[in-house]
């Protein structure tokens, strides 16, 4: 019998029964994600590659009229001037970058021009880094961050927030529930699409055990909010794909690693 033939016969006293197909009890999981903060370091090679075309691009490129845009004996034309006269040597220098060359020139300003200005440029490395915080979501900021969690129904294991289809239910409406009820209402949630993007299968647990379970994992992002855990879960924590797989068993990770961005 197919899913919506189940669900349309479904009667009023099934509603809350737990659906359970071919000896195997359904599951909705969330795959919650928090995206990238902000743009994520250079490679050696891109740094290189782009160092290489700018570099190109000024040996093509027509003189710049410094009479029009700057005050002659301003600071702006004498900081252009060392900023440029930087440029210049890190041209005949392969080694060195033309960015590198005008990051050292704009120091040697910075104290003069710190009393004019109020803005301050953040650090890339947050107190959550320094303190190795797996609960926060401002930790790694250029990585994509997985919500996991310890429930009490799972043992000591970790996985993401999971619960069993009722009868009544379609998949995301399943896991949107599940993820309320055991993480709370104060996160601002969207659930990308109604069709599973991953599918776990775990054999009976116990001896006694007929039933099986199989997990149907939907996608997720959160844009706002954190998680206030509830009583059916003990712990939980904000991991990138490579803490995932320290964090998860191995047959649970394979069977989402695919699911995963690698940002």
């Amino acid at each position: 019998m197919s899913f919506s033939s189940i669900r349309r016969f479904a009667t009023a006293a099934a509603a809350k029964s737990p659906l359970v197909i071919n000896k195997n009890r359904i599951l909705a999981s969330v795959i919650l994600s928090r995206s990238p903060q902000i743009t994520r370091d250079a490679t050696p090679f891109e740094r290189a590659y782009f160092d290489y075309k700018e570099k190109l691009e000024r040996q093509q490129a027509s003189r710049f009229p410094t009479e029009f845009y700057f005050k002659k004996g301003s600071l702006a034309e004498r900081r252009w001037k060392e900023e440029e006269a930087a440029r210049q040597a890190a041209m005949n220098d392969p080694n060195q970058s033309l960015t590198e060359a005008v990051l050292e020139t704009q120091a040697s300003f910075q104290d003069e021009t710190s009393a004019r200005s109020n803005l301050v440029q953040a650090s890339r490395v947050t107190d959550a880094d320094k303190n190795n915080d797996l609960k926060s979501l401002d930790r790694a900021l250029q990585r994509t961050l997985y919500l996991v969690v310890r429930q009490s129904e799972g043992g000591d294991r970790w996985i993401f927030p999971q619960g069993q289809l009722e009868s009544s239910e379609y998949l995301h409406e399943a896991a949107e529930r599940y993820l309320q009820h055991h993480c709370g209402s104060d996160m601002d949630v969207w659930f990308v699409g109604r069709q599973p993007v991953s599918f776990y299968r775990e054999a009976p647990s116990r001896k006694n055990d007929t039933e099986g379970q199989k997990v149907f994992f939907m996608k997720a992002r959160i844009f706002a909010g954190q998680v206030k855990p509830s009583n059916g879960v003990n712990d939980f924590a904000w991991l990138t794909k490579e803490e995932l797989e320290k964090y998860l068993s191995p047959e649970y990770y394979n069977a989402i690693k695919d699911s995963l961005g690698d940002l």
